[in-house]
């Protein structure tokens, strides 16, 4: 089955998390993503973290994912005409530099556009191409720091944290991919012919972050973090842990499912207490809440928990560990953690889930330029012209 994105061609001059998720995003769903490199300087990303079996970064494997591989040394004069042809014949482009690295190769927005006026380029930078902060270094925990979630995540009388994963790098890589359909949408409709997106690593994590901004401007009330509780504490919930050592998160988003929470740990006295009879007043009792679930959930098992919750119909999440999540039914069920034959790795697999044309895995990165040979003779170059650019550098073949 062929992916919607099947006649998409990509160009990715990214590296690491951010823009090279935003390709692999559409990847899945079958666009032709080139990946280039320079031919010794490949991305670090392939070195970084733990190695599989075969030695292959295994972060590497998931976040190249579907791509061609491309070693190309594009700032050089053979290198910038290789880069022309494809760009002529590309959709999208998406590079994650610094401000300014693609001007100073002579490749900026003017001259991509002069090549393509109907490129799609998607520039992902730390705090974005303009501003006083423009080319101030940075990585995704300073966005994350930067986008207030930080500053919320921890306990109120302790240091704030980052989240267990890049949150910053990732959601610019899904809002990266989604950007790049917007101005495709755009394009295709006639609204606009190629644009340049310009995205702050801080913006994506920063319009997910979007709730305690109107809480203070519009209420006057500040967001503080709350350790197991959530830092603008308007329903009940939390985590906690049982009488037999497991975790679980429970909530409630509305008052109907508030109460049959509250009757749950609490039976009808607490249930029925006028102090909670709303969201809006047990807001202001939160605390007394957190402390009968705490008291409920600490005294019994989690067998125990989950029995009286599905009674009473409430919520009570377990945790799960990374080795939980691997083994989970309904994760199982729904095809979400996926490989390719041959590969012991396993990777998340395409989401959304398409009814019509669903994403797929069709191999894990690749090695360091694994198609230039085939890249380079769908442009035109002749086997003699291409052993001559890899003799002077331009551009590098696999190891055999």
């Amino acid at each position: 089955m062929t992916g919607p994105l099947h006649h998409l061609k990509v160009i990715e001059l990214g590296h690491v998390i951010a823009g090279p998720l935003s390709t692999a995003l559409l990847s899945d769903f079958g666009a032709d993503v080139i990946k280039v490199e320079a031919p010794n300087r490949t991305d670090m990303l392939r070195d970084l973290g733990p190695k599989a079996e075969d030695g292959v970064g295994v972060w590497w494997k998931t976040l190249g994912r579907n791509k061609k591989t491309l070693s190309l040394d594009w700032k050089s004069d053979e290198g910038r005409d290789i880069l022309r042809r494809l760009v002529e014949g590309a959709d999208v482009l998406v590079e994650n530099f610094r401000p300014g690295v693609l001007e100073r190769a002579g490749v900026g927005p003017e001259t991509l556009h002069e090549w393509n006026p109907d490129l799609v380029i998607l520039r992902i930078s730390g705090y974005g191409q303009e501003g006083p902060m423009r080319d101030v270094p940075a990585f995704g925990r300073a966005a994350e720091a930067m986008s207030g979630l930080a500053h919320l995540t921890g306990f109120a009388d302790g240091p704030p944290m980052h989240p267990g994963f890049p949150a910053a790098d990732s959601t610019t890589g899904l809002m990266g991919a989604m950007g790049i359909m917007l101005a495709l949408f755009a394009r295709e409709t006639g609204s606009a012919r190629g644009q340049v997106i310009d995205l702050a690593v801080f913006e994506a994590l920063f319009r997910l972050m979007d709730y305690p901004v109107p809480a203070l401007t519009g209420a006057n009330h500040s967001a503080r973090r709350n350790g197991l509780r959530q830092p603008m504490d308007y329903a009940p919930g939390g985590m906690f842990r049982t009488s037999d050592g497991v975790w679980l998160t429970v909530s409630a988003g509305s008052a109907e499912t508030a109460q049959r929470l509250l009757r749950a740990v609490g039976g009808d006295t607490l249930a029925d207490d006028p102090r909670f009879a709303t969201l809006d007043e047990m807001s202001r009792h939160m605390a007394v809440v957190f402390d009968a679930i705490n008291d409920f959930v600490t005294q019994h098992t989690l067998a125990e928990v989950e029995a009286e919750f599905a009674r009473h119909d409430a919520i009570a999440s377990r945790v799960l560990s990374v080795e939980e999540i691997t083994k989970n039914e309904q994760i199982r069920y729904r095809g979400d953690i996926v490989s390719v034959e041959g590969e012991q790795t396993q990777v998340i697999g395409p989401i959304p889930h398409l009814s019509a044309t669903p994403g797929e895995l069709r191999w894990l990165g690749r090695k360091p330029g694994a198609d230039t040979r085939n890249i380079l003779r769908d442009l035109g170059f002749e086997d003699e012209r291409i052993a001559a650019l890899c003799e002077a550098g331009h551009v590098s073949l696999a190891e055999e």
